[in-house]
This record gives C-alpha cells, sequence and structure tokens, in this order.
C-alpha cells in the first residue's frame, strides 16, 4: 500500500487532480482544492501523503499535503453518503480547524459551503462525527471542548450569552467561541457576559 509519493509535480489535471512523476512513473492523484494550491509549479518537488481507495472496477490514489487533512478525510469517509469525491469537496472549502470547529458547533451551515453537500448530509456529518474529531493538532483543546460546551447548550450561561452577542456583532460563531475560549483559559469561567464580550472583542481585534 502507497503511503507517500515524493517525485516531481509533472502537471495539473483540471481542479481536482495532480500528475506526479516518481523516477518517471507517473501516479494520478486526487486532491482537494487547498491541497492542488499549496503544491509547487509543474517541475519542482513535492510530497504528498497517499490514502488508497481499492474498488472492483478502478484503483484510485487520493494526496494531502498534510497529516491533518489526510486524518479528516478518513473520518469524513466513515459517514454514510460521502464518498471520496463529497470528502475532498469539504476540504476544499474547510482547514481541519475549521472543520474541527464547526462539528464540534454542529455548525452544518459552514459543511454545506461544500459542493455536493446538502442540508441532510451536512447535518448527518455534524450528527454523526459529533465527539469523533481526530487529534490533528489543529485546534486547541480547550477551545475544542467549549465549542462542544456551546454546540451541545451547556456552555455556562455567561459565555452562550457573550458568544451570542459577539456573533450580534458581526463576527462568527467559530471566531467568537474561539476568542471566548482564550479569554476563559487565561481568566477563568467565572466572569460576567459584560467582561467576557469586552475581553472577547479585545482577542479578536489583536
Amino acid at each position: 500500500m502507497i503511503g507517500k509519493l515524493k517525485g516531481v509535480v509533472d502537471g495539473f489535471v483540471g481542479e481536482d487532480r495532480v500528475e506526479l512523476d516518481v523516477h518517471g512513473v507517473v501516479y494520478d492523484v486526487w486532491c482537494s482544492g487547498k491541497t492542488l494550491s499549496a503544491l509547487p509549479r509543474a517541475g519542482e518537488a513535492a510530497v504528498l501523503l497517499i490514502e488508497t481507495i481499492v474498488r472492483e472496477d478502478m484503483i484510485r490514489l487520493y494526496g494531502f499535503f498534510a497529516q491533518a487533512e489526510k486524518s479528516w478525510f478518513h473520518t469524513l469517509t466513515s459517514v454514510q453518503g460521502v464518498g471520496a469525491k463529497v470528502a475532498l469537496s469539504i476540504l476544499s472549502v474547510l482547514t481541519p480547524s475549521e472543520l474541527s470547529t464547526a462539528i464540534a458547533l454542529g455548525d452544518k451551515a459552514m459543511i454545506g459551503r461544500a459542493n455536493g453537500v446538502g442540508p441532510k448530509l451536512a447535518l448527518r456529518i455534524v450528527t454523526e462525527l459529533k465527539g469523533k474529531v481526530p487529534d490533528t493538532g489543529a485546534i486547541d483543546p480547550g477551545t475544542l471542548g467549549l465549542q462542544q460546551a456551546i454546540g451541545e447548550g451547556i456552555a455556562p450561561s455567561a459565555v452562550a450569552d457573550a458568544v451570542s452577542a459577539l456573533t450580534n456583532l458581526g463576527y462568527s460563531s467559530a471566531q467568537a467561541s474561539a476568542a471566548l475560549a482564550r479569554v476563559v483559559s487565561r481568566e477563568g469561567d467565572g466572569l460576567p457576559p459584560e467582561k467576557l464580550i469586552r475581553l472577547g472583542l479585545r482577542e479578536l481585534s489583536s
């Protein structure tokens, strides 16, 4: 089984594939838009982590620039209705940390930004993957824990009120919860909403 390919970029095929020349053997590798944008130009060296999917009628290689993306690809395809194409579509619009945040917050709208992901599938993804976020180091555990509490409606009321106030000011729930997680880790969760909001705004503007 192929775990990694080191070679030279031979060329790009459409919006979802790259040809990688490894000592004269050219591999056709399917990638997310974010991985493709991170690759160098044709003729330059590149390394891709590989996930191989074997079916009766095909063998296909999927390449990833980082382990976090590969871990999420494996996690996403464990959900019924999420094939490799849909998983790559999601990873093309969300980074691993953004995906972790979306799952923790139960934010199906974030997932639904990907092509091929309708409301029902987005809901299934955030529901089935709740608590199954891969440990990629892409998001601080404290931030993730607070976001999960917010998503499940069990965060302290002061924190929930502060998140609501910050989102009403135009920040996304992901931005607000991440900023407040940093405040709570530093100051504790016993602060009143007014101070949480003020400190959260300071975090967001820094």
